[in-house]
């Protein structure tokens, strides 16, 4: 994972077309929209503004440096849905991508629909029930953000049987598995035009329902860590150095869990 944070974009005049299966998206509903926007404005400095009507609820898109970097949304106080930072992967076509996750054993809970400004969305889960999410814009979007302290630069799937996920992600987009190397023998990553966009690790019962992680940069692993504590979070893996820099694991109030890290330079 010394390259992970390729996002395999084609550039064309100042745009960027995401390859299919490139992660491209995170966003996360919570039950206190206010108090999330306010763990995470004093996590990663993140300010707010405001897509217009949502059709899941009230929501807002983080912005940093002037660019979006995620979306934020607010459940229904009857919706007890987990907590977790969702992946959206790139497609050009939403609707065919819905079509084979259905075929290739996996659900669509929510979509394909249109989200305004910003495209066609599903909201799936693969076979062994972890979220994810497909976005297909309707124009391809601005160059990536800079890698940045606040931003995403990765994302994980944790999983409890590796080969069966693959199996069914290849199924849906033109991924090359690779081994992360002889160190992390429990960790694949998935490669679109030669470059490293995702990774895929098994994991043991310690986690009880499979999921796709957010890595966020930050400048200071250790700092941004206890940062989160004063903010009322909770660090579940206490910062560590390995192959793709220093990292740490904490969760914030209510709950959903993310990664923190400070790649090597």
């Amino acid at each position: 994972m010394t390259e992970v944070w390729g996002s395999a974009p084609q550039r064309s005049e100042g745009q960027v077309r995401h390859v299919p299966g490139t992660p491209c998206w995170t966003s996360l509903l919570v039950h206190d929209l206010g108090a999330t926007q306010e763990f995470y404005g004093g996590l990663f400095g993140w300010t707010y503004d405001s897509p217009g009507p949502c059709r899941l609820g009230p929501c807002v898109r983080a912005v940093l440096d002037g660019r979006e970097v995620a979306g934020l949304g607010e459940l229904p106080p009857d919706r007890r849905l987990p907590r977790e930072w969702t992946t959206y992967l790139a497609s050009d076509d939403a609707d065919v991508t819905a079509e084979w996750i259905r075929c290739s054993g996996g659900t669509v809970g929510v979509g394909p629909l249109a989200t305004g400004d910003t495209g066609r969305l599903v909201l799936a889960s693969d076979p062994a029930g972890a979220p994810f999410g497909v976005r297909q814009p309707h124009e391809p979007p601005a160059a990536p953000a800079p890698r940045v302290p606040g931003t995403a630069v990765w994302h994980e799937l944790l999983t409890h049987d590796p080969a069966v996920a693959v199996k069914f992600y290849k199924a849906l987009f033109p991924y090359e598995v690779k081994p992360a190397g002889s160190v992390d023998s429990d960790r694949l990553t998935l490669h679109l035009d030669g470059r490293p966009v995702a990774s895929v690790r098994g994991v043991g019962p310690a986690v009880r329902s499979p999921r796709w992680t957010t890595w966020f940069e930050v400048t200071d692993t250790d700092a941004a860590a206890r940062r989160a504590e004063e903010l009322g979070g909770r660090v579940l893996e206490a910062p560590q150095d390995g192959p793709a820099g220093r990292t740490a694991t904490v969760a914030d109030p209510e709950g959903a869990v993310l990664t923190l890290v400070r790649s090597p330079r």
